[in-house]
């Protein structure tokens, strides 16, 4: 079982040797303003990771408030610095033209102007075999380069993880973001996920707030003196994830996150696996050819 001391300072340890917070700010459909106020809210209460994208047309926006956050002594009450946060941001699109990625990347890194990325991932297998394994190149040469340090993968299905580990990568994937809640547990992928080393990400860990009022999330919740967001991150935690609970709103991102003072029994972990219906709450590239 899980330990009881889950919180954001919790890390796991990626194959690349870094170290990733357990519990990390997704920034996914937030506007450049709704970034800018979220995440000093989000460092203020102990948040360290936040999950951009260049598809989310908010890096600029998530790198500005980062600095600024960490240039003023009034907020930055712990005096954190640069290497204290963990930023992800994710490639738009995969392509067969090497020269094409290793721009983008360098785009990304420019964007946020906080000197590196912490973890860049490729946003999903859409392209071909050919796209993704070249995309994966320019991925591997950004990390040699030190403009990244980790490397991973989003919304792979078990065929296109296979595949890339078959290509003999010089860097392995550290990660793969997938959607995962009791609601959509992708037990295969993250089978695969495991076989490798590869560390499961989980994007809308609370379904999109499409089951809070399910009886079993509800029942739960209600034994275990908690909110039913609370409830699924606890789940994502202990099936050793990393979620990514979205909020914008101050007192929910802050609130989403306190799952310190319960731990689900083996039985009801198993209730709520129970509960999968492949809910797809977005979109699902897993079996893209």
């Amino acid at each position: 079982m899980a330990s009881n001391s889950f919180s954001l300072a919790s890390k796991v340890k990626l194959p690349s040797g870094h170290l990733i917070p357990q519990i990390q700010l997704g920034l996914y459909m937030m506007s450049g303003r709704e970034v800018l106020a979220a995440v000093p809210w989000a460092l203020a209460a102990g948040y360290r990771g936040f999950d951009s994208a260049q598809m989310y047309h908010n890096e600029a926006e998530a790198g500005r408030a980062i600095r600024k956050f960490l240039e003023d002594a009034e907020q930055n009450t712990q005096g954190l610095d640069r290497q204290d946060v963990f930023y992800t941001s994710k490639l738009a699109s995969n392509s067969e033209s090497y020269n094409t990625v290793r721009r983008s990347i360098r785009k990304s890194v420019e964007a946020a102007g906080l000197g590196y990325i912490d973890l860049f991932l490729l946003h999903s297998p859409y392209g071909g075999p050919e796209a993704r394994i070249t995309s994966w190149k320019a991925v591997e040469d950004a990390i040699q380069d030190g403009e990244v340090k980790s490397g991973g993968v989003s919304n792979f299905g078990v065929r296109h993880i296979e595949e890339l580990m078959a290509s003999n990568p010089r860097i392995k994937p550290s990660v793969n973001q997938i959607e995962v809640h009791p609601f959509n547990t992708q037990e295969e992928i993250r089978a695969v996920c495991a076989k490798h080393g590869i560390v499961v990400e989980a994007y809308g860990p609370l379904a999109r707030a499409m089951r809070m009022k399910n009886p079993t999330i509800l029942a739960l919740a209600k034994q275990y003196s908690c909110t039913p967001a609370q409830l699924m991150v606890r789940w994502s935690l202990q099936h050793g994830l990393v979620p990514l609970p979205k909020s914008a709103r101050k007192e929910r991102l802050v609130d989403n996150v306190k799952v310190g003072h319960f731990e689900i029994s083996e039985e009801d972990m198993a209730k709520m696996d129970a509960l999968d219906e492949d809910l797809v709450t977005d979109w699902d590239p897993t079996d893209a050819p």
